[in-house]
């Protein structure tokens, strides 16, 4: 039963991996990757006149049709050396294989059009300029782009980029409508564990559970007046003396990650993971124009919408973050030190100290408690945790205390002072029902999508038009693409 759970977790991965081949450019060449309909495939054959007779040259062979799209014998060979590409192992992928999920990929889409899922124009493009513009930085500019992919000019390579990314997203759309509903019940869970045979059940790694009570200093009025002023004089030479935003942010940005970039955030919406004040002020301003000076966790920022396609912004912000004294990170430390006393003294329990001193809001009504960011759970698997974090309680024994840890801000901002507690181990086990059950959930979970999946592709593939040539007729395919 295991097996099977571990089968459809690796199958789930290869569709990834599939799917996300089919977006990348890194390996395009002249052929085309993706042909939209059976005509189109007929229409690629050259006609060449040699002494008066027609010569017809095949310039790709057609593995099979699937509805409207063609899938080529190079689209196979392509999708394995992005595989490679990607890091991923191609020990066990076979061309059979590839071939059955570039099928798939091309039923979902397939039967997205047919089901009406629509994945705008817009979003399409949208997305090809961001992959453009991630090549230009990376290669140096259009033209070497252009001849690294062997491609006679800008539109070519954008309406190849089309036809990929259209294709992609309509299929991972169809996935998603697919599975999106798909939830299981408590009894579904105890059935699922259940059918696991004893000696098949899985092992989870040794965890640890883990608090923490966090302090963050806060600059004084001066130093948040002094940020305001600085990026006041930014703005003023970028509306009266026409200066470069771009330029002013890479010299003043306190930003790392879009510094380099001169200050450029692209394809923000409004569910984008940004704080709420820097949403709320890409979303107000017109393209071009330029904020005046607003507040966020991280410090004090300027913003200009660069670009307004739809429901997204391209925007360039400048962050300039108040200065924090040594005076005021040693008072914290102090501060958490006094905590730590009062915590050992027994005053409060650490829960409780967390509830009335931490200045972090995600933890501290939850006592402090972390939550693992992959699994959203409050277990953290030693093997799969963060370095950082694992260096900093590895050394902590049961009911110990860290004393006060100064932990940089990697997105820019402050430094802070944290204490961090172990709130409970757990051994390497064989799952236990009651121990691991939101583990155990996911993987029944799990299963319960592949079977939704594998119903929907037998019922499709029974109702759309298929054809494969004779050479790959023999591959043992996952689904009967066949139809035998």
């Amino acid at each position: 039963m295991y097996k099977k759970i571990k089968s459809i977790v690796t199958s789930f991965f290869l569709i990834g991996c599939c799917l996300s081949s089919i977006a990348q450019v890194g390996e395009a060449t002249n052929d085309s990757i993706a042909i939209t309909s059976a005509q189109e495939a007929i229409d690629s054959v050259k006609i060449e006149p040699v002494k008066k007779e027609f010569k017809r040259t095949k310039l790709d062979g057609i593995s099979a049709v699937i509805g409207d799209y063609v899938i080529l014998e190079s689209d196979i060979e392509k999708t394995l050396i992005d595989l490679r590409n990607q890091g991923a192992s191609t020990e066990d992928v076979t061309r059979c294989g590839l071939l059955g999920k570039l099928m798939e990929d091309r039923l979902y889409a397939h039967q997205a059009v047919q089901d009406s899922i629509l994945v705008s124009d817009d979003e399409v493009n949208a997305t090809g300029d961001k992959q453009l513009q991630s090549l230009v930085q990376q290669i140096g500019d259009i033209k070497k782009v252009l001849k690294y992919y062997n491609k006679e000019s800008e539109a070519e390579f954008r309406d190849e980029l089309y036809k990929i990314n259209k294709l992609r997203m309509l299929s991972e759309r169809m996935q998603q409508s697919i599975v999106s509903e798909i939830d299981v019940t408590p009894e579904e869970v105890r059935q699922f564990y259940n059918k696991i045979a004893e000696d098949e059940r899985p092992v989870f790694g040794a965890e640890m559970e883990i608090a923490q009570i966090v302090k963050e200093p806060k600059p004084t009025e001066d130093e948040r007046q002094k940020a305001i002023d600085k990026l006041d004089k930014i703005r003023s030479d970028v509306l009266d003396n026409d200066a470069s935003f771009s330029v002013k942010a890479i010299l003043y940005s306190e930003d790392p990650g879009s510094k380099p970039k001169g200050g450029l955030y692209e394809g923000i919406t409004k569910e984008t993971g940004f704080v709420k004040e820097f949403k709320d002020a890409a979303f107000s301003l017109n393209e071009g124009e330029v904020s005046e000076p607003f507040e966020t966790t991280f410090g004090f920022h300027i913003m200009m919408v660069e670009k307004i396609r739809g429901q997204e912004r391209d925007v360039r912000h400048i962050l300039v973050i108040p200065k924090i004294s040594d005076k005021a990170l040693e008072n914290l430390k102090v501060e958490l030190d006094s905590i730590r006393s009062q915590i050992i003294e027994g005053k409060y329990t650490f829960a409780d100290a967390a509830k009335n001193f931490s200045d972090e809001k995600e933890t501290k009504f939850d006592g402090g408690q972390l939550r693992n960011p992959v699994t959203l759970d409050s277990r953290f698997e030693l093997t799969k945790m963060d370095p950082s974090l694992y260096n900093q309680v590895r050394n902590l024994k049961d009911d110990e205390i860290s004393y006060p840890i100064i932990e940089e801000d990697p997105r820019g901002g402050p430094p802070k002072y944290k204490l961090l507690k172990i709130t409970n181990r757990y051994d390497e086990h064989t799952a236990d029902f009651s121990k691991d059950y939101t583990k155990i959930q996911q993987l029944a979970k799990t299963e319960k999508q592949f079977n939704a999946i594998k119903e929907w592709m037998e019922e499709h593939i029974r109702d759309t038009y298929i054809t494969i040539n004779e050479g790959n007729k023999d591959c043992e395919f996952a689904n009967n693409w066949v139809k035998e």
